[in-house]
């Protein structure tokens, strides 16, 4: 029953969920929302009597709703009836309605034709408003574009092609797109990159004409720069002297009131020029137009070429710098070939200064130093080589003070000029030696009009003279009356103050080199050195080898050099006071004048004693001995006379000589005069000398130990003077006296009467005199006693000259 029951249940569930099933299928049809092929579908899903049960159930539905609108209708048949009678009572109305509207209507067509006229002109006029305030408010945006291209033709026409650039710009960005549709519109967009060449090509027109133009005016801008720069620095160092107080204390005074004048004369002027042109100063930078360049540099950097431009300045100005650089062939011959080439320069370098300062990135500073580095080497190697040409030192003075000019220019514009320095100082080496040459030449010149005489003074002004000259100090001359004669001659107070002259001449160069007073100080002293140690030392040695050069002149040279010698401690206070220096300075240099005239007096006391000696020999030539004379003339001969007396007013010129010198000389000629007669006995060409020349040359010898003992040179002790002639009257002695036994007898001892004698030298003269006697014997045949007397002499000297061979081969086996 369990079974059963629930097996009724679960078909009753079935049915039921068909009948839902059924129910939802119709629901969906009547919604007609759903495609009906998955409705139908789930209907017709396998079930048997499936479509029978739909069937049903859909004519269940239809029936029922068939039931409502009969219920619906039957409510609402009432009322219908009721319109459509209150329909048929209205008909007769609306036909008289129709007719009276249709009256209306053709009496308001007829009223409204002339209305529908007035209202098509009225639209006609409004469409006609509408277009002119179409075209107006068109041509109000065209006007703008039209005047700004109007602008920019006269922009162009009168040159101002920055302003047409930013016109242009403000035509690309703002006008123009407003109105692009517009023919004419395209027209100027396609014009405006022409214009922008145009302009373009115009500039850079104006920028090589520019660069033209200042390559050729460079010599005008820099020379007008340095001019400034030369005043700027003579006005400060005017105002810097009268502000010193002490300045120059302790120049020269005749130097200093010539510098002093000339420091007011120069502030003077200074001043007398601020105010003149204090209302209106040009500077270098003012004499060129920059506008090209703005105006170019502008335009560029508009159209974003900036770098383009850049770039061709400095390849342009590079190659400008190579041309001014460039120097000219002779530029060495004058000084405004150098002045040119300096003001191209500085010209050059002081517009590169402008551009630098009053453009952002045309230049730069790595720029403007490279190129000055470069242009520094060239403008080395270009002094260098074109300055070793100069000869003239007022020349190399004058190339100084440019390049100092030049220097203290560009240092002012902030370019480093220490190599231009450094290039003085080599340049000064050749400024002083073309200053030695010129003052070789000066001193050559004085030498040569030098008279060589005591300078004579006949009144105080000349002595007055001559000591404002030369410093000279001789309280004894003092104390003369004039007239009077200074001890040295014309040239001494004339070397003294070229030597000055040359001390202001390495002055100049040494000005305006940025050194302290030590360092020119040591330069002085050392050209000055220069001076006394090479030139006039040399103008002396050769003065004094020069031929017409005689006793007389070297006697007044050698006073010369020994005051000049004195006077080296006045220089050296000069150069201290010129340079204000203290003498006592450890690092202060010394002058070597001492050295040089040292030398000099004793290279003229040297050719004193080769010019005696000369002069000795010319008398000892023109000596004419009779060797084969029987007996002397009782005199000596007339030529040692004559070179006697000649000997004693020498010595007599040699008073105002140191006394050394004077001995010196005094005995030099004795012993040579000696040592000249010695080599006229002993000639080997002279074969036989007789007794009667013995005789002869004996009182030549004692009128030359007469000249030794009158001592003709003050000074000499005792007979120090005759031992000069001590050899030859020894020997002398020997012939005249005949005494060879005690020659021989006494030979090597100290206390030998004929200890100066040489028994080579007896024994040439020996053999001499025996060929003399030899050939006297053969000549005289008178008296047989006499040539017995001969014979026996004969037989003696023989006996003497062997003795004295082997003296003399016993003195050459021991040599």
């Amino acid at each position: 029953m369990a079974r059963k029951s629930k097996s009724n249940l679960s078909e009753l569930f079935i049915e039921e969920n068909k009948d839902q099933i059924y129910e939802n299928a119709l629901a969906e049809i009547q919604s007609f929302e759903l495609p009906l092929g998955t409705t139908l579908r789930s209907v017709y899903d396998d079930q048997p009597n499936a479509h029978q049960k739909f069937m049903e159930k859909l004519d269940a539905c239809i029936r029922n709703h068939d039931r409502e609108i009969e219920k619906m209708c039957n409510f609402h048949h009432q009322g219908f009836v009721d319109a459509i009678t209150e329909l048929l009572k209205v008909r007769a109305d609306a036909e008289k309605l129709k007719v009276q509207v249709t009256d209306t209507n053709r009496r308001l067509q007829d009223a409204g034709k002339e209305v529908i006229a007035q209202t098509e002109e009225i639209i006609r006029c409004r469409v006609q408003q509408r277009n002119i305030t179409t075209v107006v408010e068109k041509l109000q945006l065209c006007l703008p574009v039209l005047e700004m291209y109007s602008k920019l033709k006269e922009q162009m026409s009168v040159k101002r092609y920055y302003s047409a650039l930013k016109t242009m710009e403000q035509l690309e960005n703002l006008y123009l797109p407003r109105v692009s549709q517009y023919r004419f519109c395209q027209i100027m967009i396609e014009n405006l990159p022409k214009l922008r060449e145009e302009i373009k090509e115009i500039s850079m027109s104006d920028l090589k004409d520019f660069l033209e133009s200042i390559r050729k005016h460079s010599d005008r801008i820099g020379e007008t720069a340095m001019k400034q720069a030369q005043q700027q620095k003579t006005f400060s160092t005017a105002l810097q002297k009268q502000n010193n107080v002490n300045y120059g204390r302790n120049m020269h005074l005749g130097r200093n009131r010539i510098l002093e004048s000339k420091n007011e004369i120069t502030l003077k002027r200074t001043f007398e020029d601020e105010d003149e042109h204090e209302e209106e100063v040009l500077t270098a930078q003012d004499l060129v137009d920059f506008s090209p360049v703005y105006r170019c540099l502008h335009i560029y950097s508009v159209l974003g070429d900036g770098e383009i431009f850049e770039n061709y300045y400095r390849k342009q100005r590079r190659k400008q710098a190579r041309l001014v650089l460039q120097p000219q062939s002779s530029m060495h011959e004058t000084v405004e070939g150098y002045r040119r080439y300096f003001s191209q320069i500085v010209g050059f370098f002081v517009v590169e200064d402008h551009i630098l300062h009053v453009t952002q990135g045309l230049v730069t500073r790595t720029y403007t130093d490279e190129l000055w580095n470069m242009a520094l080497s060239k403008i080395i190697a270009v002094l260098r080589t074109h300055s070793s040409y100069c000869s003239d030192p007022d020349l190399v003075l004058e190339l100084k003070n440019l390049i100092v000019v030049f220097a203290d220019t560009l240092q002012g514009y902030g370019f480093p000029v220490n190599r231009l320095f450094d290039l003085l100082f080599e340049i000064r080496d050749q400024y002083n030696e073309t200053l030695l040459k010129k003052w070789s030449g000066l001193f050559r010149d004085i030498f040569e009009a030098d008279n060589y005489s005591p300078i004579p003074i006949a009144n105080e002004e000349e002595y007055r003279i001559v000591i404002s000259k030369f410093p000279f100090q001789d309280p004894e001359l003092d104390k003369q009356s004039f007239p009077k004669k200074l001890p040295m001659s014309q040239s001494v107070p004339q070397i003294y103050m070229q030597v000055k002259e040359f001390i202001y001449a390495s002055l100049k160069f040494s000005e305006s080199l940025h050194r302290s007073s030590t360092e020119i100080d040591d330069m002085l002293r050392k050209s000055t050195n220069l001076l006394l140690t090479r030139t006039l030392s040399s103008c002396l040695q050769n003065l004094i080898k020069k031929p017409h050069i005689g006793l007389t002149e070297l006697v007044q040279i050698i006073i010369n050099t020994t005051h000049l010698e004195q006077a080296c401690k006045y220089l050296e206070d000069f150069i201290s006071n010129v340079t204000n220096i203290s003498q006592l300075t450890v690092h202060t240099a010394r002058l070597y004048g001492l050295s040089t005239f040292k030398d000099a007096r004793h290279a003229a006391e040297g050719e004193i004693y080769t010019k005696l000696n000369q002069k000795i020999d010319e008398f000892i030539q023109i000596a004419d001995y009779d060797w084969t004379m029987s007996e002397s003339d009782g005199r000596a001969s007339g030529y040692l006379m004559d070179l006697i007396n000649f000997l004693r007013s020498t010595f007599q010129v040699f008073t105002h000589l140191p006394g050394k010198v004077a001995q010196t000389a005094c005995m030099s000629a004795c012993q040579h005069l000696s040592m000249s007669l010695m080599q006229m006995l002993l000639d080997t060409e002279l074969k036989q000398i007789s007794m009667g020349a013995i005789q002869q040359f004996n009182l030549d010898v004692i009128q030359c130990e007469l000249f030794a003992s009158s001592e003709p040179v003050p000074g000499f002790q005792g007979d120090t003077l005759q031992l000069a002639f001590i050899d030859l009257r020894q020997l002398l002695d020997l012939f005249m006296v005949w005494d060879w036994s005690t020659y021989l007898a006494d030979y090597g001892q100290a206390t030998s009467k004929y200890l100066r004698v040489n028994p080579s030298t007896a024994l040439t003269l020996l053999e001499k005199v025996h060929r003399g006697m030899k050939d006297s014997s053969k000549k005289n045949n008178i008296f047989a006693q006499f040539r017995k007397n001969d014979r026996d002499k004969q037989k003696l000297i023989e006996t003497v000259v062997k003795q004295l061979r082997s003296l003399v081969n016993g003195m050459s086996q021991h040599t």
